[in-house]
């Protein structure tokens, strides 16, 4: 494909700059366990199976999930398992959250190119930005547009619109990094922009919506731009 005039890129935040999914399980895995030696009477494989099910079903961002969680399996809320489980999940995210190989590189390179950095993520405001400060990268980026800033996840267009405001270039002077092809490269196609697929972190696959590009380690977006 023609290279195309970048002016601006933007990343997906969770398996495109995050091994998101990693911190998810090791944390959630955690969790369980301490809730099983505080008392949570169930086997360990058999928990992990239901909480990755009320993921799945109330999203992976919910902040009740240990709650609905213990009503799933005991039918109440124990405050001493409860909080056993979310101290256990917190210590072990902090260690995992961390970017994927060679992203913090790739990110100095483009911003030596003078391009606009932003982020799209389906991540409330106060998630989106913990992470990022994390792992001190909140300086890469010049605007952040979470759900809380149109109340739609992806691919809606309006967290791409949000992103076109901030920007105030022209869609296809940009180019949107993702892992997810519903969503992420979706999203971004409605609106115009170019797409490029981030295979490294990708979950979820599409063999209807396809990306302008796909790579598969972050630094390939040099080669792009």
């Amino acid at each position: 494909m023609k290279k195309e005039k970048i002016k601006a890129v933007l990343f997906d935040l969770d398996n495109t700059l995050i091994d998101f999914m990693r911190m998810k399980t090791e944390s959630s895995n955690a969790a369980i366990q301490a809730m099983i030696d505080s008392g949570l009477n169930i086997n360990e494989k058999k928990a992990e199976k239901i909480l990755f099910e009320l993921f799945k079903e109330y999203g992976i961002e919910d902040q009740r999930i240990f709650q609905k969680f213990l009503e799933k399996t005991i039918k109440k809320i124990d405050y001493r398992i409860l909080s056993n489980g979310i101290a256990s999940y917190r210590r072990v995210q902090a260690g995992f959250l961390f970017p994927y190989p060679h992203v913090r590189s790739t990110l100095v390179k483009l911003k030596e190119k003078n391009l606009v950095l932003g982020i799209v993520s389906d991540a409330p405001r106060m998630r989106a930005w913990l992470r990022l400060a994390e792992m001190n990268m909140t300086h890469y980026f010049d605007f952040v547009v979470t759900l809380d800033d149109t109340g739609k996840l992806k691919p809606s267009k309006l967290p791409f619109k949000k992103a076109l405001k901030e920007l105030k270039f022209n869609p296809n002077e940009i180019l949107f990094v993702g892992d997810n092809p519903e969503r992420d490269i979706l999203g971004a196609k409605k609106v115009g922009m170019k797409t490029c697929l981030a295979k490294y972190g990708q979950k979820f696959f599409s063999k209807k919506v396809k990306a302008d590009y796909e790579i598969k380690d972050v630094n390939e977006l040099l080669k792009i731009i």
